[in-house]
């Protein structure tokens, strides 16, 4: 059996081949696993948006999109970062391994394929996706909802909590289809190079100023390691910016102004360059007809009165 858990784990097979498709669903399901089957990556693809398996085993070479391409698209998705492909194909050499390995892959069998080995292999992937996934909750029930991004800033995966707290903030697909605003991406590079940003500053996404990010640090040579955060404190009724007839960028960091952080520190937490809360402050104090923060925050200082 592959598991003695009373759940049966659920295998995706993707293999353009009918032959191959019996075989592996006869000893898949002998040991125990829900099979699904697609003949090609575009049916997997769609098989994945209804249902997550425990595992995939993908053939490398298929007409249309190929094995390397699908198993890219999967990583993509938040909720299959974390399971394991395995790649199937009469291809062994070592070019094609290593391009299974870079597209996601975790392991890589031959045609013809050994049953026994198969379900060995099998059973170690699940053993470790478990143990992956244990860790994570983990994390969240410590209160470290953690997430990792690649260089480009796409997010690769995130724990249970993270993953929630970005959909409910971004929206359904926020978890799954996340890419870091232009910048946070600039915040991220600073922090990774050690430029005036320390792992305790945070950045908050431009649209969504109470969600935070800490950088923890690499996780690997293309995965970057941020801790997420609501700040539920910091957030400023739209009367303070419309009393003072600015907008709501402007009141935001007009108020953070007024509490005394610098102007890096608010382009840190606002997730905007400093040239651009400077561009912000200049239009601030055009229309409070004041001509520096200490004046200015004088303002803010007063309309926060007014409207607590």
């Amino acid at each position: 059996m592959i598991t003695e858990s009373k759940k049966r784990d659920v295998a995706l097979v993707v293999d353009d081949s009918p032959e191959t498709l019996r075989l592996l669903t006869d000893a898949l399901d002998g040991a125990g696993m829900t099979v699904m089957v697609a003949l090609d990556g575009a049916s997997a693809m769609r098989i994945v948006d209804q249902i997550t398996p425990d595992i995939v085993l993908l053939d490398a070479v298929m007409p249309g999109m190929d094995g390397f391409e699908t198993c890219r698209r999967l990583k993509r998705e938040a909720g299959l970062s974390n399971v394991p492909v395995i790649f199937m194909t009469g291809l062994a050499e070592t070019e094609h391994i290593v391009r299974g390995l870079e597209a996601g892959g975790v392991d890589y069998v031959t045609k013809p394929i050994a049953i026994e080995e198969m379900l060995a292999r099998i059973r170690v992937h699940l053993a470790n996706a478990r143990l992956t996934q244990s860790a994570r909750a983990a994390l969240d029930v410590s209160g470290r909802y953690l997430l990792a991004v690649n260089r480009q800033g796409r997010l690769m995966w995130a724990t249970p909590q993270a993953q929630k707290l970005l959909a409910d903030s971004l929206g359904p697909t926020g978890s799954d289809e996340m890419v870091l605003p232009e910048a946070l991406q600039q915040w991220l590079e600073q922090a990774q190079a050690g430029k005036g940003v320390s792992k305790a500053a945070a950045a908050t996404f431009p649209d969504h100023p109470t969600l935070r990010l800490h950088y923890v640090g690499n996780a690997g040579p293309n995965e970057f390691l941020l801790r997420l955060a609501k700040d539920a404190g910091h957030s400023f009724p739209a009367e303070f910016s419309s009393e003072l007839g600015l907008t709501t960028r402007e009141g935001e960091v007009l108020a953070w102004l007024s509490k005394g952080k610098t102007n890096r520190d608010i382009a840190q937490i606002l997730g905007l360059s400093p040239r651009t809360v400077d561009k912000h402050l200049e239009q601030i104090y055009a229309k409070l007809g004041v001509e520096n923060r200490t004046a200015a925050a004088a303002i803010a200082a007063n309309a926060t009165k007014r409207n607590s």
